[in-house]
C-alpha cells in the first residue's frame, strides 16, 4: 500500500513539473568561479567570473583559479573549479537602478584537492555589504549557503577574508538575483516569546540565512520544481512522534489567486502535501499535537519561522480550526484558514513568526486541536516550514583599514548631520511660535490604501486635522490614539480576544466606560484588505440595533485601528455546538433568529437598492451580554440590483453549506440568496450541528438536505438538539420548520422575503408562548401572499435604541455612522 501511494504521489509531482514557470528576476548573476568556461546546474547557466567585467568585478590582489585534479564522475562541472583567495578579496555586483530591494545570495562550496591547495582545510570569513555572513568558515563536504538581504544601493560587495590559520579562502559558485516583490514583508511577522505576541518591526533590515526548508508530508523537491530554484527536503527526520502524524495528499493544484501565497513563496507541490493529526491514535479526549524539532545550533539567536498552510483535508470551509505553537508558546490560536484565504479551499497561505532558539539549540513547531473544534472534526495540519536565522552582526570590516576609514567617515558625517538638524529644529520652534499652527499633513498607514467614504469623492477624514475629533452626524467617529492606548492599557497582551489576517483584537474600555473591541491592523498586511474597504465604503450610512456597529477609528502614527462595540457572548455558533457554553433554551434561540432576521430585513430594505450580505451563517451572528443577536462581517456584501434589474451578476462568494444553489449555478445574486443561507441557519439552530459535517453518514453530511428530508416527512422532531427535547410546542415546531423549508426552496422566486420570514418567526414565538389551554393554529399565516402586519423594525437614531413599529419607507438612516464586523476567532 505504501509503495502504491508513493508511486501515485510521484506521478502527481511529475505531472506538475510544467507548473514551475521560470521566475525572471530584475537582477541575476550566476558565476562559475575560478573557471574559464560556462557551466550548467539545474538547467541554469553559470558564466565564468571574468566574463562580464562591466557588471561583475573581482578585486583580488592575490587570487588563483584551481581545478579538481581527480573529480568524481557524479560531481557537477560547476564544482570542479574554484576561486582561491590568499588575501582579502571581493566580488562587486553592479545592480540595476530599478532592481534594488530584496535579493537572494547563494554561495556554493565544494572542497577538493588542487595542485597547491586542499580546499577542505580553508578557514575564512564572508561579508556582504558590511554584514558578516560566516566567521571562521570551513567545509569538508559540498555546502550551499543561502541568504536573503536588502540591497538599497547601486552594488553588492561580497568579501572573502582568509583566517590566518589556513591562509586562504575559496568559493566555487555565486548566485545573486532579485527576490519577488513582498517576498519578505517589513512588518509582516509576529514576535513570539514569553512576553506574548507582538508585531516584529523592520524585518527587511535583517539578513536572513536559510537553515531548513521542509516539504511537510511530501518528497524531496529539487530546483527543477521550484521557480526560485530551491530545494525542499522531507520532514520525516524532524517529526518527534511519527505515529501522531498522518500524511495528506491531493492531486488538485492549489488556488494561488485567493490566498496570501504565490508560486514563488512555495511551489504547488509543497501545498499539495501535508501532515495531519493521525485520528487513528486519538486519545480519549483527542488532545495531542503533531510536533517537529528543527536543530539550529545557535543558542539564543533569533529566527524567522515561516509556516505554510493549505487546507487539503476539509471538504468544506470552516471545518478546520487548530492552534500553532512555537517553542511551546501559543503563536496562533484558533487558526481558521478559511478566514485567511477569502473563503476558498485549497488556497495556500503562509505565516511568519520571529522566535529565539532554546538552550538546546532546537526550535519546536507544533500544531494541535483548537477549543473551537467539535469532537467530530478535531484536526490540525502543516504543509511546509522554513527556518531562517537573523544575521544581525554588522561585518568584520573592523579588521580592515578600509572598513575603519569608512566607519570614521560615517561617524563624522552623521555627527555633522545631527548638529545641523538640531540647529534647524531650534530655528523652526522660534518660527512656529510666531505663526498660527497648521494641521499636520496626513500620514497614511504603512501598507494600507486610504479609504474613501461612502457617497463622496474625497479621501476619508481619518488622517486629517489634529488629534481633536472631527465632527460627525452623531458625534465624532475619530478616536485619538492616546485614548485607544488608555482603553487597552497600552495594548496589554492579556486583553487579546482574537487574531485575524488584519491583526490583533483587544478588549477595551473607553473613557465613557463603553466596552469595545479594538482591531489593530498589522502594517503591511494585505490579507482581508478588500473586504475591509468594502465594509467602510458601502455601509457608512447604515446603523441598526441588530447590526454590529463601528464605534470609531484611528489613523495616527502609521496605525490603522477600528473600534467596534464589544459583543460579550461572541458568535452564535459557539453556543450551539461549542464545548465551553451551556446550551441555549428554545426561547433564546427563537429570539436570536428573530433579531437576526430583523437585521437582515433592514439590510434588504433600508436603502433604495438594499444591501445583500452574501455570507449569512452562525459564525456571523454575534451575541451581546443579553444574548441580543447582531449580524456581523459585511466584507462580502454587495448593493442590491437597481429598480430596473432583477439581480446582480457577480462571482460566487460565500461559505459552503450555506451557499444558495441557484446563485452558485447562475452567478446571479439577489436578496433571496441571503434568505437561503438564513434557512440553513434556522436548521443549524434547531439541530445544533454544523451546516456541513463530512464525518457523518453520507446522507447526513449536508444539514440542509438532511433536515429537509425529515421536514417533508413531518418528522422534524426526530433530529432536533437533544437539549431541546420537551421544550418546543408542536405548533411552534411546525411553523418554524415550514419557515425554514420555504427559505430553502430551490428557486429564489419561491422563497419568502426576509420580512415574511421575520413575521413567521415572530408568529412561531407567539405560538410557543401561548397558554396551555389556548389552541395553537399552526396554519396561521401563510409564507407568501398573506395579509400580515409590517414586521417590527428597530432603528437607531443618535443614542435612541428603542424598538418601534415603523414602515419600511420611513426608516431613519443615520448618515456617516458605520457598522462592521467584530473580528472573532471564527473566520469565514
Amino acid at each position: 500500500m505504501a509503495t502504491q501511494s508513493l508511486y501515485l504521489f510521484s506521478l502527481t509531482l511529475l505531472s506538475l513539473l510544467y507548473l514551475a514557470k521560470p521566475f525572471v528576476p530584475t537582477n541575476q548573476f550566476l558565476l562559475n568561479c575560478g573557471s574559464h568556461a560556462n557551466a550548467s546546474l539545474f538547467n541554469r547557466v553559470f558564466v565564468y567570473d571574468s566574463a562580464n567585467p562591466s557588471s561583475v568585478s573581482l578585486s583580488a590582489d592575490r587570487s588563483v583559479s584551481v581545478t579538481d585534479r581527480n573529480p568524481s564522475p557524479n560531481s557537477p562541472v560547476l564544482y570542479r573549479t574554484a576561486r582561491v583567495f590568499t588575501a582579502e578579496s571581493s566580488y562587486k555586483f553592479i545592480v540595476k537602478k530599478n532592481g534594488t530591494g530584496t535579493h537572494f545570495v547563494r554561495l556554493h562550496f565544494s572542497p577538493f584537492r588542487a595542485r597547491n591547495f586542499d580546499l577542505g582545510s580553508a578557514k575564512f570569513n564572508v561579508v556582504a555589504n558590511g554584514f558578516l555572513l560566516v566567521r571562521g568558515f570551513g567545509v569538508s563536504n559540498t555546502v550551499l549557503k543561502e541568504y536573503i538581504l536588502e540591497i538599497d544601493g547601486e552594488f553588492l560587495e561580497i568579501t572573502f577574508s582568509p583566517v590566518s590559520d589556513s591562509g586562504f579562502a575559496f568559493v566555487n559558485a555565486i548566485e545573486v538575483f532579485t527576490a519577488p516583490k513582498d517576498f519578505i514583508i517589513d512588518d509582516g511577522a509576529r514576535l513570539v516569546n514569553n512576553n506574548g505576541i507582538e508585531n516584529y518591526k523592520n524585518l527587511t533590515s535583517q539578513v536572513l540565512e536559510t537553515v531548513h526548508r521542509i516539504n511537510v508530508g511530501g518528497l524531496k523537491l529539487t530546483p527543477f520544481n521550484d521557480t526560485l530554484w530551491r530545494t525542499w527536503i522531507p520532514d520525516d527526520g524532524f517529526l518527534v512522534f511519527k505515529t501522531a502524524a498522518k500524511q495528506a495528499v491531493t492531486t488538485h493544484v492549489p488556488n494561488y489567486q485567493t490566498g496570501g501565497a504565490s508560486p514563488e513563496i512555495a511551489p504547488a507541490n509543497v501545498y499539495m502535501t501535508a501532515q495531519q493529526m493521525n485520528r487513528d491514535n486519538l486519545t480519549l479526549n483527542g488532545i495531542f499535537n503533531v510536533t517537529w524539532d528543527f536543530p539550529v545550533g545557535s543558542f539564543g539567536a533569533s529566527y524567522l519561522v515561516r509556516l505554510h498552510f493549505c487546507d487539503i483535508v476539509s471538504p468544506a470551509l470552516n471545518q478546520l480550526y487548530f492552534n500553532v505553537y512555537i517553542n511551546d508558546y501559543a503563536a496562533y490560536r484558533d487558526l481558521d484558514l478559511s478566514m485567511l484565504t477569502f473563503h476558498v479551499l485549497s488556497s495556500p497561505v503562509y505565516l511568519d513568526f520571529v522566535v529565539d532558539s532554546e538552550d538546546s539549540g532546537v526550535i519546536h513547531v507544533s500544531v494541535g486541536p483548537s477549543d473551537l473544534s467539535t469532537p467530530s472534526r478535531i484536526n490540525a495540519i502543516l504543509n511546509g516550514a522554513e527556518i531562517m536565522r537573523l544575521v544581525n552582526v554588522k561585518g568584520l570590516h573592523g579588521e580592515s583599514k578600509k572598513g575603519n576609514v569608512w566607519i570614521f567617515v560615517g561617524l563624522v558625517v552623521g555627527g555633522f548631520v545631527i548638529v545641523c538638524l538640531g540647529v534647524a529644529a531650534v530655528l523652526l520652534i522660534f518660527k512656529c511660535k510666531k505663526k498660527k499652527p497648521k494641521p499636520p499633513r496626513r500620514v497614511e498607514s504603512a501598507g494600507w490604501t486610504p479609504l474613501r467614504v461612502f457617497g463622496g469623492s474625497s479621501y476619508s477624514r481619518m488622517s486629517e486635522g489634529t488629534a481633536t475629533t472631527s465632527p460627525g452626524p452623531n458625534g465624532s467617529l475619530r478616536i485619538p490614539f492616546v485614548d485607544i492606548q488608555a482603553a487597552t492599557n497600552n495594548f496589554d497582551k492579556s486583553l487579546i480576544i482574537g487574531m485575524g489576517g488584519f491583526g490583533m483584537v483587544y478588549k477595551g474600555v473607553l473613557k465613557d466606560n463603553t466596552k469595545v473591541a479594538v482591531k489593530r491592523g498589522v502594517p503591511g498586511s494585505r490579507q482581508g484588505l478588500p473586504e475591509f474597504q468594502t465594509e467602510i465604503t458601502v455601509f457608512s450610512k447604515i446603523r441598526h440595533r441588530h447590526l454590529v456597529s463601528l464605534v470609531g477609528y484611528c489613523e495616527e502614527q502609521s496605525e490603522m485601528i477600528l473600534v467596534y462595540e464589544y459583543m460579550e457572548n461572541g458568535p452564535l455558533k459557539n453556543h450551539l455546538y461549542g464545548l465551553k457554553h451551556p446550551p441555549l433554551s428554545w426561547k433564546q434561540r427563537l429570539e436570536i433568529c428573530i433579531g437576526s432576521a430583523r437585521g437582515l430585513h433592514y439590510l434588504h430594505t433600508g436603502s433604495a437598492q438594499g444591501i445583500i450580505h452574501r455570507d449569512i451563517k452562525s459564525t456571523n451572528i454575534l451575541l451581546d451580554e443579553n444574548f441580543v443577536a447582531k449580524v456581523a462581517d459585511f466584507g462580502l456584501s454587495r448593493s442590491g440590483p437597481c429598480l430596473n434589474e432583477t439581480h446582480v451578476s457577480t462571482g460566487v462568494k460565500g461559505s459552503f453549506g450555506y451557499l444558495d444553489p441557484e446563485y452558485f449555478r447562475r452567478q446571479q445574486l439577489t436578496d433571496k440568496s441571503d434568505v437561503y443561507s438564513f434557512g440553513v441557519v434556522l436548521f443549524e439552530v434547531l439541530c445544533a450541528r454544523p451546516a456541513v459535517d463530512p464525518l457523518l453518514a453520507r446522507e447526513q453530511v449536508n444539514l440542509a438536505e438532511w433536515a429537509m428530508q425529515w421536514q417533508k416527512k413531518g418528522m422534524l422532531g426526530k433530529i432536533i438538539d437533544p437539549n431541546l427535547v420537551g421544550q418546543i410546542k408542536p405548533s411552534c415546531l411546525k411553523k418554524y420548520g415550514e419557515t425554514a423549508e420555504k427559505c430553502l426552496a430551490d428557486y429564489g422566486v419561491d422563497r419568502p422575503t426576509m420580512g415574511d420570514v421575520l413575521w413567521n418567526l415572530e408568529h412561531a414565538l407567539r405560538l410557543q408562548e401561548s397558554g396551555p389551554d389556548e389552541p395553537c393554529d399552526a396554519e396561521d399565516g401563510n409564507m407568501n401572499g398573506m395579509d400580515h402586519p409590517t414586521p417590527s423594525i428597530i432603528t437607531t437614531s443618535g443614542n435612541n435604541d428603542t424598538e418601534k413599529d415603523d414602515p419600511i419607507g420611513s426608516l431613519d438612516l443615520t448618515t456617516g455612522q458605520i457598522f462592521s464586523q467584530l473580528m472573532t476567532k471564527d473566520g469565514r
